[in-house]
């Protein structure tokens, strides 16, 4: 059998705390809707979503009752640069499994799709704090092939690093401090190991920090009972608003959705489905059902109940895609060959870990007080009061995008680790 030397790959996604508002980026008036919607990073997000939903219920069906956390947007990345160096069935298996719709657009529309929605992330204009990066840490051994290297770094603005993976050690420690300043401390000791043969580690970082549009009031947060099930209850401190917010029941479902936004360009959607439907609604979880619930949204006021909650979670990405269907890359049947030269290499570890921090003013690192006043009047009937006081799930969403930056279920607020 010929040896192989083993590629690590490795993403993580990271998100801190609150949510925020989203203007829908407009049409330019000189560029008709058709125009629009064949951009490469238009015509990118429903492969996005589809695969966000596909992991999803892989994720669900591995860990069974547990809290959820991860960034579709980090992974899929991470695994659209591997295509990139891919070839033959591996390639072939990475695309079906990262759900890219090759009838509607052609490789090279694939990554132009990623490296515009890089560069919107990572707008210095933006209100929000948003930022995606790529990294290579490469060591002296591996020869990287030009067209490989120029697509990481063009496409995916990847900063290659040399890194010497004869000193392991070292070569952990240094790529850690990467990835921790990288994002600003929130993902911590992500590399515990490598294996020995490795010499190439692909990195994708995603740090996204909001505050949102309307802020919770901290003198209004209490203790109150979160349901684990019918039985077992923890407590958690309970933030509370009574304003207008886009809210729908969907009856088909059983579950209300409720959007809270951040100020600027990224939104979060809040689903609680009826005791015993979670399963219902995850089941459910398609780019057409968001699509509907965006459709159905009526601006009104409701009671918020909505607990503060910090958890993180931690994934062996690899597993995961073999039980989706995509083997051939972490084989030594792997063609990896676009990407170095007189190197057989295979992925032979894939990790992702992301974390989320919701606060009364949706960020972790500020306070702020606020006194808000506004006119009211008799209600002829009272608002909904909606509650998240039982398992829900939370999404993230760049309306500038389309992107599904988070995407998490929150089964126990007070688990902070998976």
């Amino acid at each position: 059998m010929k040896s192989a030397l083993s590629l690590c790959l490795l993403f993580l996604g990271v998100q801190v705390q609150g949510q925020q508002q989203v203007q829908q980026t407009p049409v330019p008036a000189d560029q008709s809707q058709a125009d629009h919607e064949n951009l490469p990073y238009v015509k990118l997000a429903p492969s996005n979503a589809d695969f966000a939903f596909k992991l999803y219920k892989q994720i669900r069906d591995d860990m069974g009752d547990g809290n959820i956390f991860f960034s579709p947007l980090s992974i899929c990345t991470a695994f659209a640069m591997l295509t990139l160096g891919a070839r033959s069935n591996t390639l072939r298996e990475l695309q079906k499994g990262l759900a890219f719709n090759l009838t509607r657009m052609e490789e090279q529309e694939i990554h132009e799709g990623f490296q515009r929605i890089l560069q919107m992330l990572n707008d210095p204009h933006r209100e929000d704090q948003l930022n995606m990066g790529n990294a290579l840490f490469v060591d002296s051994r591996v020869e990287l092939l030009q067209n490989f290297l120029n697509g990481v770094t063009n496409f995916y603005h990847a900063e290659p690093v040399s890194s010497d993976f004869q000193n392991l050690p070292q070569a952990i420690k240094e790529i850690n401090m990467y990835v921790e300043t990288k994002t600003h401390g929130k993902i911590v000791d992500l590399v515990k190991s490598l294996d020995p043969k490795t010499v190439m580690v692909l990195i994708n970082y995603v740090l996204f920090r909001g505050s949102w549009e309307s802020p919770f009031n901290s003198l209004k947060t209490r203790d109150d009972d979160f349901f684990l099930d019918t039985k077992n209850s923890v407590k958690v401190k309970m933030m509370h608003q009574n304003k207008n917010f886009n809210v729908h029941r969907d009856e088909k479902l059983s579950c209300w959705v409720v959007e809270i936004p951040y100020i600027g360009n990224v939104t979060s959607f809040f689903v609680l489905p009826d005791q015993g439907t979670m399963k219902q609604v995850e089941d459910a979880l398609l780019k057409e059902t968001v699509s509907n619930w965006l459709r159905a949204f009526e601006k009104r006021n409701i009671y918020l109940d909505l607990p503060r909650f910090s958890v993180s979670g931690s994934y062996d990405v690899k597993s995961l895609f073999e039980k989706m269907g995509v083997t051939e890359v972490f084989s030594d049947q792997a063609d990896l060959s676009g990407m170095a030269k007189n190197l057989l290499l295979k992925v032979s570890k894939a990790i992702h870990k992301a974390t989320v921090d919701v606060r009364e003013n949706g960020t972790e690192a500020a306070a702020a007080t606020v006194l808000e006043f506004i006119p009211y009047s008799l209600p002829l009937s009272p608002p909904p009061h909606i509650t998240f006081n039982r398992p829900f799930m939370m999404l993230i969403i760049d309306k500038t995008t389309d992107g599904l930056l988070f995407l998490g279920k929150i089964v126990n607020p007070t688990a902070e680790e998976d």
